[in-house]
């Protein structure tokens, strides 16, 4: 793991659920403390203090959470008490029933996401909200958009499977899509980069920059538009490299969109114990400013501090 957010040694949930709450059954809510618990503690722990504060108090972490915060601190530290597949799930269902669809929401997520997180994530938003996750896609989105984000939610990717002999017969297939454009080529086009494997795939953009001369995410840029072709670029740049790909939209999240505040959110936390170390050395390649000195100059407060935490810090990023 590649994590910022470690299992926390001497770990006590039943200690940590009483300090939990204290601080939030307080006359002021001691936000610090709740900061210094929920970032600290991996998922697995957070979920058993969940459990341990339930016998305790006999209500709902994630209600008091919600009573006694607000405003995007309040979405921090409620994000971290969801499983990955919960979160995932909580996250798919605001981009899809909220007042605006939010596309990037729905592509971050689905471009990104492996067969079993895939699998994990629809289990969680059946339960949770009672209703099918490609359902509910196939009725909110629409056009080849909607097309490929079906066929990714289905999670049926090869799996370690690669084949030489048909890559370059696939790259010529993609090449043809990006020169005719019909919407029969789109599907051929979304097809492979929704079902072969990430092995083949390498090779298969490696035929593409062979045959046309361009690299593929150049090639897509040109010839379509919209949030199809976001999500077909998300797809090609999880592949090659997923760190890479967070980290740039977590800059685009920060610069370009004056900080937007769910995106940032919801990357650190989904990917805290996954990749985040990576992605954090990815931007600051990148973009000679630190995920944490960029996250610092912009948010504030409590929401500052609790996503400081998450994203983890070096000393040179101060």
């Amino acid at each position: 793991t590649q994590g910022t957010i470690l299992p926390a040694p001497n770990f006590n949930p039943v200690m940590d659920a009483q300090l939990l709450g204290g601080a939030l059954q307080g006359i002021s809510c001691e936000k610090d403390v709740l900061i210094d618990i929920l970032t600290q503690r991996c998922n697995s722990q957070r979920l058993m203090i969940a459990e341990a504060y339930r016998d305790m108090y006999g209500r709902d972490l994630i209600t008091d959470l919600k009573e006694n915060l607000n405003h995007h601190f309040k979405e921090v530290m409620v994000g971290l008490m969801y499983s990955p597949a919960s979160y995932d799930a909580h996250e798919l269902w605001h981009a899809l029933k909220g007042l605006d669809i939010e596309e990037k929401c729905l592509i971050d997520i689905l471009a990104s996401r492996s067969n079993m997180e895939i699998f994990q994530m629809k289990e969680a938003y059946l339960m949770q909200y009672n209703t099918d996750l490609q359902q509910d896609i196939d009725s909110e989105t629409s056009g080849h958009f909607r097309d490929t984000l079906m066929n990714l939610a289905q999670g049926t990717r090869m799996e370690g499977y690669a084949d030489p002999s048909t890559a370059a017969q696939d790259a010529m297939i993609l090449w043809e899509a990006c020169q005719q454009k019909t919407g029969e080529h789109k599907n051929m086009l979304q097809m492979i980069l929704c079902n072969r494997s990430h092995q083949q795939l390498w090779m298969v953009f490696q035929e593409f920059q062979n045959i046309s001369g361009q690299d593929i995410v150049d090639a897509i840029n040109e010839c379509y538009d919209g949030y199809f072709q976001e999500l077909l670029v998300a797809i090609v740049l999880c592949i090659r490299d997923k760190p890479s790909y967070f980290a740039y939209r977590l800059y685009n999240a920060i610069h370009d969109l004056g900080f937007h505040n769910k995106t940032v959110i919801r990357i650190l936390i989904a990917r805290s114990e996954i990749d985040l170390m990576n992605i954090r050395q990815r931007y600051k390649e990148r973009y000679g400013k630190s995920l944490f000195h960029d996250i610092k100059h912009f948010a504030s407060g409590h929401y500052e501090s609790a996503l400081l935490a998450i994203c983890a810090g070096d000393t040179e990023d101060y």
